[in-house]
């Protein structure tokens, strides 16, 4: 007889809560990773500190400072992967046709190929200029400048 009204007491309905809960989240989760950068900058990552490390905590600083770059081997690792995908799926065409099957084999590749040596370029053009910094700093280090 009471079970007759199904009453719901909520204020705030679930969905409502669970989003808001999100937002929050992503705001706390804003303001850490802000104060964490700063104290990383002040005490880990000041110019001081470059020579001060060694082991993981070098390899660690020289990767948030960017002197290591990874996209030298994801660049190669991608190139060589794609090249095996344009390959293999360009066999596919042969039943279709033989003449797009090798504009796809050779032209294919040609065009990737190309395309990765402009990026590599790139990498090797901001490598050889480091490099070139630090032999001019060691060389004014070396003359007493």
């Amino acid at each position: 007889m009471y079970n007759d009204y199904n009453y719901n007491y909520e204020l705030i309905p679930p969905e409502v809560s669970s989003v808001s809960g999100i937002m929050m989240w992503e705001i706390i989760a804003f303001v850490i990773a802000v104060a964490a950068t700063v104290c990383l900058f002040v005490v880990f990552l000041n110019k001081k500190n470059e020579k001060k490390f060694d082991g993981f905590l070098g390899w660690l600083y020289d990767f948030l400072n960017f002197n290591v770059f990874t996209i030298e081997l994801i660049l190669k690792v991608t190139y060589v992967c794609l090249a095996i995908y344009l390959t293999l799926s360009s066999f596919a065409l042969i039943g279709t046709s033989f003449i797009l099957f090798l504009i796809m084999l050779i032209g294919g590749n040609i065009a990737l190929r190309l395309i990765y040596e402009l990026l590599m370029l790139t990498v090797s053009i901001c490598n050889n200029v480091s490099e070139i910094n630090k032999k001019i700093k060691s060389s004014k280090e070396n003359k007493g400048e």
